[in-house]
């Protein structure tokens, strides 16, 4: 079985990895920090070497990479059984004050990066009959707060084009999983000062997401939001 995960360096990506490859899965990577990729995949190739892992920098952000990307995958002919569209960013504002640009930039991270891989891989998907995608959204795609602008709406988007491709796919065999996960203790936490007991761990997703993986073909966890046990900060 393949897995195909993007932002896989650190944090959920990793996290979602380390799962799938100690059950035998074999992975597929990206990230846009080469450096941390490549690391990313040292480090679990060490310690999974009965698993095939393969990794390459792409900045998915750019349509014209992910089109790369994809290519990348197809050409490898291999079958896409589970694809993690994890990638993404968070930029600080409010709507009426954010920086020029936040907003492009949120939205192509954060939507466009999954919506334009899926739709190049989903076609295989389509002919194999079978097939899982996991769209990484956020508490804030359900819950606007504060300081979460452009950042929120990202993911509101994303969760929509969740409940869309599911209903797409139901007849072609294909799962659709919308992921929405609260505060969970990554790089983008570390030094916020927050206890790390306070919070999730990214391990707690990656747990959940390898659960829903694991069911029969005529089930689906159409939706996973995990909180911390003290709830939302």
């Amino acid at each position: 079985m393949n897995i195909i995960i993007t932002g896989a360096s650190r944090g959920f990506g990793k996290a979602i990895a380390e799962r799938f490859a100690a059950n035998g899965y074999n992975l597929y990577l990206s990230s846009r920090n080469e450096v941390g990729l490549y690391k990313a995949m040292e480090d679990l190739a060490t310690r999974f070497p009965e698993v095939s892992i393969k990794a390459k920098p792409f900045d998915l952000s750019h349509k014209a990479q992910v089109k790369d990307f994809a290519n990348w995958l197809l050409g490898m002919h291999i079958s896409i059984d589970i694809l993690v569209n994890n990638a993404g960013s968070f930029e600080p504002g409010s709507v009426y004050n954010e920086p020029e640009g936040t907003m492009e930039n949120m939205m192509a991270v954060n939507f466009f990066s999954a919506y334009h891989l899926t739709r190049a891989l989903i076609p295989a998907m389509m002919t194999q009959q079978s097939g899982h995608v996991f769209n990484m959204c956020s508490i804030a795609s359900f819950q606007a707060y504060k300081n979460g602008g452009a950042y929120s709406i990202s993911k509101f988007a994303l969760a929509g084009f969740s409940k869309n491709l599911r209903e797409e796919m139901k007849p072609h065999g294909i799962k659709v999983t919308a992921v929405y996960p609260g505060a969970a203790y990554t790089d983008s936490w570390a030094g916020s000062g927050i206890d790390p007991k306070r919070i999730m761990v990214a391990d707690d997703v990656a747990g959940m997401i390898y659960a829903a993986a694991q069911l029969s073909p005529q089930a689906c966890v159409e939706d996973i939001v995990l909180r911390p046990q003290l709830g939302d900060l």
